[in-house]
C-alpha cells in the first residue's frame, strides 16, 4: 500500500485545519443544504465543531474537519469501526454518521487552506472526563471495561487502511521518540523522557515479538469517553480517529495512561481499569509484562508530540492547554521502576507474589540477643498517642538495647505507625524496605567482610546473590559501625537500591520483588510476607448482612488516639463521624478507670457497689431538679424502648405522639416510633396503630420553611388535641430535642414549649432523645432542650456518655418512676453495671477537668463559619445546620427545589476517605454530612476537614 495510507514518519509535522467559523458555516450549507452555527471544539491534528441549525440550541452533530494528511479509505474505516462496536455492543453509546436533507453528511471541501473532508456525526448527551478532576475508583473500573468491550467488538476487523503508521500507535513509539526528541528544546525535558523510554524499551522488547496484534481504538481515554448528566459512570466511546492494528494490550494501555494526571492519582490509580480490562479480556503472559512499560512510552509519545504541536501550531489552544496533563502523565508513569508496576499488576491479576532477591550466604554478623521491635498499629509501643511522637521508635530501640539486647532491630516489610504522619491527604509511606538496626556496641566495619563506599555514609557489601547496602554512618569515620545509632540495610541487586527507604502498602508486591529482607546476613530470622487475610470477607460471611458497615472497601480500624482513626497499614484519618468517642478514642483515663474495675470487680446491677450511686447522682447533677431518677440500660435503642414504657405506665395508654423522619433504636418500641426511610424505606407504612407522627420540624426542607416554620408547633398541638378528642389522649409525645438525625437541625424556637404544654394538657408526658446530641455536644448547651428553654418528663441518653463502653441512662422524675411498677420489676444486667459506671464517670470528669464543652462551642463555631464560607462558593451546599460540635452540610441539586444530592453525597464521602477523612452521609435522603466528631478535636483538625471539602468540591469525585 506504500504511500497510500498515512505514515507519521513522512508527516511529522502536522499542523491541523484552522479554517474561520464565516468559512464553514458558508461550505457547511452549500454542501449539506442546512444554516448552522458553529462552536469550536479542540483537537490535536484535526479541527472538530459543535454544529446547530441556526437558531437552535439542540446540537446537529459534531462536524469534524479532517487533517488532509489522512485518505478518505482511513476517514470511512474510522466510521466502519464505530459502526461495529455500536452493532456488537448495542449497550455501549458510540457516534454514527448524521443523515441531513441531502443524504449522509460527509464530503470533500475545496476550502481556502486546500482540499479537507468533512463529516458530521451524532452529538452523543454527556460530558467528557477531560480535564484533571478526580476519577473515582468505580470511573476508573468502567474506563477498563469499555477499553475491554471496543478490543473484543474490534477483535476480527479488519480493513485496507489499519496497517497504516500513527504515531499513536506504541508499535512505533520508540521511533516517535528518536524522532521528536532531539526536536525537543529542553534539555531537562529530554532526560527525563530519554531515561524513562529507555527503561520502558527495555523491558518491552523482552515480549515484543509475542505480543498478540488486532485493530483496536487506541484512544479510550479520558477525552474520549462520555457520562450522562445524571449518571456517574461513562457509557459512551467516541472519537474512532486512531483506529489501526496494532498491540492488543495497548488499547488498555493507553486508557491507564490517561487516568494518571488526575487529582490525587497515583501509580496504582489504573488498577481498577487493568482488572476490569483483563476480567473481561484476559491478558497473556507477555501482555502483563509489557503493559506499564507501554503506558510509559505513551506518556512520553504524548509529552514530545504535544509540545512540538505547540510549537508548530501556537494557536491550537487544545494542545498547548494538555501540556501540563501529558507531562504528568509520564511523571507519574515512571516514578518507579518498571519491575515494580508490572509486579503490581500481576499481584493486581491473581498471580502469586514472585521472591526478590535472597540472602544465601553466610551471615555478616550474627548477635547472642537480637530484639525486634514491633511498631505496627497495634503494638504497645504506639499506645497513647507515643505513635506521634519522633523519639518513640529510637526509644524503643534503646530500652531493648539498655535491657540486654545486643542489637535491635525494626523489620522491613511491616507497616509502621510510630512516626506516622497525622492528617494527610494520601496514604503515606509507612513500610520499610529495609531493617533499622541499632548495636549495642560499636563495630568494626571490617568485620562485615570486603566493603565498598557507595557514597558518603553508605557502604555496600556483596555476595553472590545480592548486595548489602548499610546507611547512616557518620560521613567521616565511616570505618566502623556506631553503636546505639540507627543503621538503615536494604538487601537488592545492584551497588545501590532503588527503593525508597519506606513505602506505601500499595507499592510492596511490587518493591519485594526487587529488593529482600536483609535480616538473615546479619543471623536474623527472615519476615515472610503475612498471609493474606481477608477479614472483611470473613465478617461478611458471618454477620447477617443487615449488619452492614461503612464503605464498600473500608480500611481495617484497629487503633484509635484522640480525634484520629488509624488502620493496619499505619494510615491515619480523621474521624469526624464518631459521637460514640465523644472524649476522644482511647483516653488514658477512660481506659484506667475500665482496667482498674476489671481487675476489682464486674457483675450485675443487682448487686451493691457504689459506682452506680456516684454514677446516677453526677448524671441527676446535669439536669433539671425534678429529673432526679436514673434508670441505666446499655444502649440508645434500649433506653428510648425504656422511656416510651415508662409514659405507658405511668399513664395507663398505649398511643405515642412522634416526630417524622427521625431515627431512634431497633428495639421494638425505639423502632416503631422511628421513621426514616433512609433507615427503613417502608417506615411510615409499618408503624403499629398506637404511633402517630407530627411533621419534621425542618425550617429548611420541610414543608413549612423559613419563618413559617413557626407553624409546625401549633400544627403538632393540633394532631395531639385531635387524638384527645377522639378518646385516645397519647401517653407521650417523643422527639430528638435538637434533629440530629436530619443533620443537626434546630428546632424552631418554641416548638418544645408549645409542643410539651399540648401532650401536657392531656395527661400525658414529654419524652426528649438526647442520644445524639446531648452531653455537651452542642456547646452552647449540655442538653439539647435547654436549646429550646424547655424540660422534658423524660430525658433518654447513650452514644457519647460511655465513650464506647455500652451506657444508657433514662433519667426521669420519682413519681414517673415508681408507675412503672404496674408493668412490674426492672431490671438491666449490665445497665449501671461497676464497670459501666466507672467508665460514665470518667466520661464526665473528662468533659469537666478538660473543658469538652467549651472546645465543642469554640471549635465548632470556627468549623460552622468555615463551613459556611464555602457554602457560599459552591452552590451544592444548600445549608450548614447545627450548633457546637453536632453539623450538617447538605448538598442539593437545585437551590431552588432543594433536591438531594444523594449519590453525589456519597461519592463526596468516598472521596474524602481517600484524603484521609472519615464522613458519612445522614438525613431521609442521605444528602447531609453528620458531622460530630470527638469534642476533643481541635482547631487545626476543623481546618484540614474543611481543607478536604473544599478539595473534593473544587476537583471532583
Amino acid at each position: 500500500m506504500g504511500t497510500e495510507y498515512f505514515d507519521y514518519f513522512q508527516h511529522v509535522e502536522l499542523p491541523s485545519p484552522a479554517l474561520p467559523d464565516d468559512e464553514v458555516r458558508r461550505l457547511f450549507t452549500a454542501t449539506f443544504g442546512v444554516d448552522v452555527d458553529v462552536r469550536s471544539l479542540g483537537s490535536q491534528q484535526d479541527q472538530n465543531f459543535r454544529v446547530f441549525e441556526r437558531g437552535s440550541s439542540n446540537p446537529l452533530g459534531v462536524l469534524k474537519l479532517s487533517n488532509p494528511a489522512f485518505s478518505e479509505t482511513e476517514i470511512a474505516m474510522q466510521d466502519a469501526a464505530s459502526a461495529l462496536v455500536g452493532e456488537r455492543e448495542p449497550a455501549l453509546r458510540v457516534p454514527r454518521a448524521v443523515v441531513g436533507p441531502r443524504g449522509t453528511m460527509s464530503a470533500w471541501w475545496d476550502t481556502s487552506q486546500g482540499r479537507i473532508h468533512a463529516r458530521v456525526i451524532e452529538n452523543l448527551e454527556g460530558r467528557t472526563l477531560m480535564g484533571s478532576g478526580h476519577l473515582s475508583a468505580a470511573v476508573v473500573e468502567r474506563m477498563g471495561d469499555l477499553a475491554a468491550r471496543v478490543s473484543l467488538a474490534l477483535a476480527d476487523f479488519e480493513h485496507p487502511a489499519a496497517d497504516r503508521v500513527l504515531q499513536w500507535d506504541l508499535r512505533h513509539a520508540g521511533r516517535v521518540i528518536d524522532t521528536l526528541l532531539p526536536l525537543e528544546p529542553e534539555a531537562d525535558v529530554r532526560a527525563t523522557i530519554r531515561a524513562a523510554a529507555d527503561d520502558a524499551l527495555l523491558a518491552l522488547d523482552r515480549v515484543a515479538d509475542g505480543l498478540p496484534i488486532q485493530a483496536g481504538h487506541f484512544d479510550i481515554t479520558d477525552d474520549n469517553v462520555l457520562r450522562r448528566s445524571d449518571e456517574p459512570l461513562p457509557d459512551a466511546v467516541i472519537d474512532f480517529g486512531d483506529v489501526v492494528r496494532s498491540w492488543r494490550v495497548g488499547e488498555i494501555a493507553v486508557t491507564v495512561s490517561s487516568i494518571l494526571h488526575h487529582d490525587g492519582a497515583t501509580i496504582t490509580s489504573g488498577l481498577p481499569a487493568i482488572r476490569a480490562f483483563h476480567a473481561r479480556r484476559p491478558l497473556d503472559e507477555h501482555e502483563r509484562t509489557a503493559l506499564w512499560p507501554l503506558v510509559v512510552l505513551r506518556g512520553a509519545v504524548l509529552a514530545l508530540s504535544g509540545r512540538q504541536q505547540v510549537r508548530l501550531d501556537r494557536e491550537n489552544t487544545y494542545a498547548s492547554d494538555a501540556l501540563d496533563r501529558e507531562m504528568r502523565i509520564l511523571e507519574v508513569a515512571a516514578s518507579v521502576p518498571v519491575q515494580v508496576m508490572t509486579s503490581l499488576i500481576r499481584d493486581a491479576l491473581g498471580e502469586p507474589s514472585r521472591a526478590g532477591v535472597e540472602w544465601l550466604g553466610a551471615p555478616l554478623l550474627t548477635f547472642a540477643r537480637g530484639v525486634a521491635i514491633d511498631a505496627g498499629t497495634l503494638s504497645e509501643v504506639n499506645a497513647e498517642g507515643a505513635w506521634m511522637r519522633e523519639d518513640t521508635l529510637a526509644g524503643a530501640a534503646l530500652a531493648a538495647l539498655d535491657d540486654g539486647a545486643d542489637a535491635a532491630f525494626l523489620p522491613p516489610w511491616r507497616p509502621v505507625l510510630t512516626g506516622a504522619p497525622a492528617r494527610t491527604p494520601s496514604a503515606p509511606a509507612t513500610v520499610p524496605t529495609g531493617m533499622s538496626l541499632w548495636l549495642a556496641e560499636a563495630t568494626p566495619v571490617d568485620r562485615l567482610g570486603t566493603v565498598s563506599a557507595v557514597r558518603p555514609g553508605m557502604i555496600a557489601v556483596t555476595g553472590e546473590h545480592g548486595t548489602i547496602t548499610v546507611s547512616g554512618l557518620p560521613v567521616t569515620g565511616a570505618d566502623v559501625l556506631p553503636a546505639r545509632t540507627p543503621l538503615f540495610v536494604q538487601l537488592h541487586h545492584g551497588p545501590e537500591s532503588p527503593a525508597p527507604e519506606r513505602t506505601t502498602a500499595a507499592l510492596v508486591p511490587g518493591w519485594r520483588s526487587l529488593l529482600g529482607d536483609p535480616g538473615p546476613a546479619f543471623g536474623l530470622s527472615p519476615q515472610h510476607p503475612d498471609p493474606r487475610d481477608d477479614v472483611l470477607g470473613r465478617r461478611d460471611a458471618v454477620l447477617a448482612e443487615v449488619q452492614e458497615h461503612y464503605y464498600a472497601h473500608p480500611p481495617q480500624i484497629e487503633r484509635g488516639w484522640k480525634e484520629y482513626l488509624i488502620d493496619v497499614e499505619g494510615r491515619v484519618y480523621l474521624d469526624m463521624v464518631n459521637n460514640i468517642a465523644s472524649v476522644g478514642h482511647a483516653h488514658p483515663r477512660v481506659a484506667d478507670a475500665a482496667y482498674r474495675q476489671l481487675r476489682l470487680l464486674n457483675t450485675n446491677s443487682r448487686f451493691h457497689y457504689r459506682a452506680i450511686a456516684d454514677y446516677a447522682e453526677r448524671i441527676a447533677a446535669t439536669l433539671p431538679d425534678e429529673l432526679d431518677t436514673v434508670f441505666f440500660v446499655n444502649s440508645g435503642s434500649e433506653a428510648v424502648d425504656l422511656a416510651i414504657r415508662l409514659a405507658q405506665a405511668s399513664t395507663g395508654r398505649d398511643d405515642v405522639v412522634a416526630m417524622r423522619e427521625a431515627y431512634h433504636g431497633w428495639t421494638y418500641a425505639s423502632d416503631a416510633v422511628s421513621t426514616s426511610i433512609a433507615d427503613n424505606p417502608s417506615a411510615l407504612e409499618t408503624r403499629p396503630d398506637w404511633v402517630h407522627t407530627v411533621a419534621a420540624a425542618n425550617s429548611y426542607r420541610g414543608s413549612h420553611r423559613g419563618a413559617d416554620a413557626v407553624k409546625y408547633a401549633p400544627e403538632a398541638a393540633e394532631v395531639i388535641d385531635a387524638l384527645a378528642a377522639a378518646g385516645t389522649p397519647p401517653a407521650a409525645f417523643l422527639c430528638e430535642s435538637y434533629f440530629g438525625n436530619a443533620g443537626g437541625v434546630a428546632l424552631p424556637d418554641g416548638y418544645l414549649r408549645q409542643v410539651y404544654a399540648a401532650v401536657r394538657r392531656h395527661g400525658g408526658i414529654a419524652i426528649a432523645d438526647e442520644v445524639q446530641v446531648g452531653f455537651g455536644r452542642l456547646g452552647e448547651w449540655f442538653w439539647g432542650f435547654q436549646q429550646q428553654d424547655a424540660v422534658p418528663d423524660v430525658v433518654a441518653v447513650a452514644k457519647s456518655i460511655g465513650a464506647g463502653q455500652p451506657i444508657g441512662a433514662v433519667i426521669t422524675s420519682r413519681a414517673i418512676a415508681d408507675r412503672y411498677r404496674t408493668q412490674g420489676y426492672f431490671f438491666s444486667s449490665t445497665g449501671g453495671s461497676p464497670l459501666s459506671s466507672v467508665v460514665g464517670l470518667a466520661v464526665l470528669d473528662v468533659i469537666r477537668d478538660e473543658g469538652l464543652q467549651e472546645n465543642a462551642r469554640r471549635v465548632g463555631s470556627h468549623l460552622k463559619s468555615r463551613l459556611e464560607t464555602l457554602r457560599d462558593q459552591y452552590p451544592i451546599i444548600g445549608a450548614v445546620h447545627g450548633s457546637g460540635l453536632y453539623l450538617g452540610l447538605e448538598f442539593i441539586r437545585d437551590q431552588d427545589t432543594l433536591e438531594p444530592a444523594t449519590l453525589e453525597t456519597a461519592a463526596i464521602c468516598d472521596r474524602l476517605r481517600e484524603l484521609g477523612v472519615i464522613m458519612q452521609p445522614t438525613g431521609d435522603h442521605l444528602n447531609v454530612f453528620k458531622i460530630k466528631p470527638p469534642l476533643c478535636i481541635t482547631e487545626e483538625s476543623a481546618d484540614y476537614f474543611v481543607d478536604a471539602v473544599a478539595h473534593v468540591l473544587a476537583t471532583g469525585w
